[in-house]
């Protein structure tokens, strides 16, 4: 585990090291996170895909020097797979042994349940790992808008009272408190039971100038004027009505293209030749290409 200290001494300190690990958080961010921390609340973070909301809460555990424990959501999850299961093979093996088996003369079926139902067969998701764990957590709680309001109320009891009672155990309390980030993509609106108990970030695409030092931190041999034209063509096509708006990671990712392919400029051409690095839609990738009229880049002498 990381010698860095757990938690944060202020938005100063937010700012400094989550910049030292790669994420450039504007004021907004440093303030909610800060608060987060003393208040012992979860951030709600909701905003478009890939606008860093994930990439926030791997930033504050490696900040933190925590480890990270991740609940991706999707339709259809279950307690079982968030919280808790009972290893249903190894317990009918214990039957199987209690009945004959090496033990010859059997047990009786309370010796048999207090065994089955103990800590030996207990299989732990990502929240009862969370709530158990006995260092510095950071829980993420991944696109949340993507289940049912039933398992919203699942969440409720251990964003509120940092507990969960689990029938065959009891009440189970959580030694430390954990950092929480649960993320949305507005896909459907949240409870207001659920709202409450979180702090509020809304995270946008970011203006040119900041969606440049991004790409600089991260892709640093780019040269400034080259990621100046990048970024401020991304910005462009993020105002059309695409399919699926292209994110910041794949901003990078066609900054790192262009670098591969040796260009130091982008012309129409070139936009042509590499869109599909930053947009997955060949609907999106045709109106894009439309909408860019670039000028050829300079010929060498």
């Amino acid at each position: 585990m990381s010698s860095t200290p757990s938690e944060f001494s202020g938005v100063v300190d937010v700012r400094k090291r989550l910049s030292d690990v790669g994420y450039l958080p504007d004021e907004s961010i440093e303030t909610v996170t800060y608060l987060a921390e003393r208040l012992r609340k979860p951030v709600l973070v909701e905003g478009p895909a890939g606008v860093g909301k994930t990439e926030l809460a791997k930033a504050v555990a490696e900040a933190r020097g925590a480890e990270l424990i991740r609940l991706q959501c999707y339709e259809g999850l279950d307690e079982a797979k968030a919280l808790y299961e009972w290893n249903y093979k190894k317990q009918l093996l214990r039957i199987t042994h209690a009945r004959g088996g090496d033990a010859k003369a059997g047990e009786s079926w309370d010796e048999v349940e207090d065994d089955l139902f103990g800590e030996d067969y207990l299989l732990e998701r990502p929240l009862l790992r969370a709530l158990r764990h006995p260092g510095d957590v950071v829980l993420l709680i991944d696109e949340v808008d993507k289940v049912d309001f039933e398992f919203e109320a699942l969440l409720l009891e251990i964003l509120s009272d940092f507990q969960v009672t689990i029938p065959e155990l009891g009440t189970v309390r959580g030694s430390r408190h954990p950092f929480v980030v649960l993320t949305s993509n507005n896909t459907r609106e949240l409870s207001e039971a659920l709202k409450r108990r979180c702090l509020y970030l809304h995270l946008d695409y970011p203006s040119v100038e900041r969606e440049k030092q991004i790409v600089l931190s991260r892709v640093p041999e780019a040269p400034e004027h080259l990621t100046d034209q990048l970024v401020r063509i991304v910005r462009s096509l993020r105002q059309l009505e695409l399919k699926k708006p292209p994110s910041i990671s794949e901003t990078l990712d066609w900054a790192r293209t262009l670098l591969e392919l040796g260009f130091d400029s982008i012309d129409e051409s070139v936009a042509r030749g590499t869109m599909n690095v930053l947009l997955k839609y060949q609907q999106d990738v045709e109106k894009a290409v439309g909408h860019l009229r670039l000028p050829p880049r300079p010929e060498m002498n």
